[in-house]
């Protein structure tokens, strides 16, 4: 198989949770350039419509957009229904939705801001994987992919719910991947720093990455890589894999 034939995602369709910005929508342009149709999902309709009219402007793909709060399991169960009922056919998961709320300290981190934290970043993709790799494995197989963090190996007490929840989708990644094997492959990246819309709150020392081995902090295209591979045939023997994306991080930035 050819190198092109081993990256072309033509036929298949990913759908891609918080699609609208960032590393989500990094991969989204990307898949679609791979010849994917692609759904664009956050809770932000708006954001995600005007995404998804990007990508067709630049790929001529097939792309949508559709509403979904992904702590809500009912919103997940609509969000697989509606990529079935779009497109008849769903082959990429990727769960890269996420929070990270901020707090003064520890102990005064409420119940709400961590249940609401563990929602996002754990319980949906739960019930996201376990619905779309259900699927999968009755109709040809297909592929999730997790997008945690490198704080889920690196917790900082700033970030501990966080942090705490990502550890748990490190987790489900290897229980899906041995849940649905041979047919559905699991896998996920673990992102350092990553310049988002997300860094723009950061010190100018950490946008710099002068803490990071590589000297620079990534960009979103950098994880779409990785994201392209996992999703294709080019990684058609990898699953229950937790691949750091990072700069060589070892402590954190």
């Amino acid at each position: 198989m050819k190198a092109a034939q081993m990256f072309d995602l033509t036929g298949k369709v990913a759908v891609i949770t918080g699609g609208s910005r960032g590393i989500g929508r990094a991969i989204a342009h990307c898949f679609a350039s791979a010849g994917a149709d692609v759904m664009i999902a956050s809770r932000k309709l708006d954001v995600c419509q005007q995404t998804a009219a990007e990508i067709r402007a630049a790929t001529g793909r097939r792309a949508e957009a559709a509403a979904c709060h992904v702590g809500h399991w009912a919103d997940c169960d609509r969000l697989v229904d509606h990529a079935l009922d779009t497109y008849g056919r769903l082959d990429i998961l990727v769960n890269n939705a996420g929070m990270s709320p901020l707090y003064p300290s520890l102990i005064e981190v409420t119940e709400e801001l961590y249940d609401k934290t563990l929602g996002v970043n754990l319980k949906g993709p739960f019930r996201l994987g376990v619905k779309s790799a259900t699927y999968m494995a009755s109709h040809g197989g297909g592929t999730v992919i997790n997008v945690g963090t490198i704080g889920s190996q690196l917790a900082a007490p700033t970030e501990l719910p966080y942090a705490c929840a990502k550890a748990g989708l490190n987790a489900l990644t290897v229980g899906l991947a041995e849940a649905f094997a041979p047919t559905v492959r699991v896998n996920a990246i673990l992102p350092g720093p990553i310049r988002t819309d997300i860094t723009r709150a950061w010190t100018p020392q950490m946008r710099s990455g002068n803490s990071v081995p590589l000297g620079r902090i990534g960009e979103p295209e950098e994880i779409a890589g990785l994201a392209l591979y996992l999703a294709s045939e080019a990684s058609s023997f990898t699953t229950g894999a937790i691949i750091r994306v990072d700069g060589g991080v070892t402590r954190r930035v």
